[in-house]
């Protein structure tokens, strides 16, 4: 699915990129090399890279088995 339709990112690339690449989502677009244009994404960009890295942190807590 797409998140950017002005950019084509798609929510797997956005995904990967929340854990590769800080901040907000206009920092995430500008190191995917992407500006956001009409902004409608940008609420929607902001909850899935809140979620990824939430994802990551708590793999990152939880006991090794």
């Amino acid at each position: 699915m797409y998140v950017c339709i002005c950019n084509a990112i798609r929510e797997t690339e956005l995904r990967r990129a929340a854990l590769l690449h800080a901040g907000d989502a206009d920092a995430v677009y500008a190191a995917l090399g992407k500006t956001p244009q009409c902004g409608q994404c940008l609420d929607d960009a902001a909850t899935i890279l809140i979620e990824e890295r939430e994802k990551a942190a708590v793999g990152l807590l939880a006991p090794a088995s």
